[in-house]
């Protein structure tokens, strides 16, 4: 009899468990439905709020993290005829730094396709770097205000915003704008993606280092990013995982309810987007995007100022313009560069001595933050 009422209770306790278990599962696809119902963003512009739950949490952690480590995908868009030196000058800056193989996205006017079309295939001939590219139209959404996309801020530069769409056969990309030269192999900024936790799907350097210049902090009259907002122009980017958290449907409503509020375009659309998804992002520092904000007043970036900064952007057309030397020194030394001639010869002393004519300038006093890395990544010893 004990042995009857023994075997009962087992029973009845796996039959609980059973039970139990199946109501957590009810439970958990009823969740799932209703945060699949649920319009991306209807939780953060309107009431001002983060949002505090991830219907997508789980998506995007069993997105990819991972990256390939033989092929380093660089993205940049260039409207304007003003753009396609810049933009070529920046690639080459790529080609000539990079130690790993490299795949160039370039999002362009069709009136630049095939200048871009024509060096790129000359470069792939008698380059010594193994490097692939696309060269393909911009494009915005269909049903949407196309000229407005188009000259938001600067031509085409928010293109930038409908990458997981455009692109949407690219994992990530490492997305730079025009005026932007690499002093560092730039896989350096790419294995950045390493650095990122299972929710994260971008990388950005802050606008500003210090309050009392920030720009944001005074200014803005939307939400942005933390204390001093965030820089879009060197942007890492897992389309893979921007595709699960539904970015580009974010972006329009954005836009619909802060237009009259927005003055640096994309940028401010993609601060906004943080603000109430801070977790979405991994930041890094000011040598991932060095500026002239970060030492026309006073040297703010105490990383580049001893290591050196790691991408130069040169805004506001710091390269074309006599108001912060340095940048110029760089960006004309790279200009006058010739692929597959000596780096050293050609390329790192007469930077060094474009440098050394501009230094009276505030950025001049912190010149080597400029040719520190150049110098590690350029000097005789790594061509023997």
């Amino acid at each position: 009899m004990k042995w009857i009422n023994r075997y009962l209770l087992f029973v009845i306790a796996f039959l609980a468990i059973i039970a139990l278990m199946a109501s957590y599962q009810m439970n958990d696809n009823i969740l799932s439905f209703l945060s699949s119902m649920r319009v991306p963003g209807e939780n953060f512009p309107h009431h001002g709020k983060r949002s505090s739950s991830q219907p997508r949490h789980e998506a995007l952690k069993k997105s990819t993290s991972g990256r390939v480590e033989g092929e380093v995908v660089i993205c940049v868009v260039a409207c304007g005829n003003d753009r396609l030196d810049e933009s070529l000058t920046m690639l080459k800056s790529a080609l000539v730094f990079t130690k790993r193989p490299l795949k160039f996205l370039v999002i362009s006017d069709y009136g630049l396709i095939p200048a871009f079309h024509e060096k790129l295939t000359e470069w792939k001939q008698i380059a010594n770097k193994t490097f692939d590219f696309i060269v393909r139209p911009v494009t915005f959404p269909e049903n949407t205000d196309v000229n407005m996309w188009r000259k938001l801020f600067k031509p085409c530069a928010a293109q930038r915003l409908f990458l997981p769409t455009v692109l949407n056969d690219t994992d990530a990309v490492l997305y730079v704008d025009t005026d932007t030269l690499f002093l560092t192999p730039p896989e350096v900024i790419w294995d950045e993606f390493k650095k990122m936790n299972s929710t994260q799907l971008a990388a950005l350097s802050p606008e500003h280092e210090e309050p009392n210049t920030g720009w944001y902090n005074r200014f803005a009259k939307h939400p942005y990013y933390g204390k001093l907002g965030l820089n879009s122009g060197v942007m890492l980017m897992n389309l893979t995982r921007m595709r699960e958290f539904k970015w580009t449907e974010y972006v329009i409503p954005i836009h619909k309810q802060y237009r009259l509020k927005i003055i640096w375009g994309d940028q401010d659309i993609i601060n906004i987007i943080f603000h109430f998804h801070p977790e979405r992002l991994l930041v890094y520092s000011c040598r991932y995007n060095y500026r002239p904000d970060h030492c026309m007043y006073m040297s703010v970036c105490a990383g580049a100022t001893k290591e050196g900064a790691l991408v130069l952007h040169g805004s506001r057309s710091t390269f074309h313009s006599d108001k912060q030397p340095p940048f110029k020194a760089v960006y004309t030394a790279m200009q006058e560069y010739q692929i597959n001639t000596d780096p050293y010869e050609n390329l790192l002393i007469p930077m060094r001595n474009y440098l050394l004519l501009g230094n009276s300038s505030n950025c001049g006093k912190v010149w080597r933050a400029f040719i520190v890395q150049p110098e590690l990544h350029l000097s005789r010893e790594n061509f023997l």
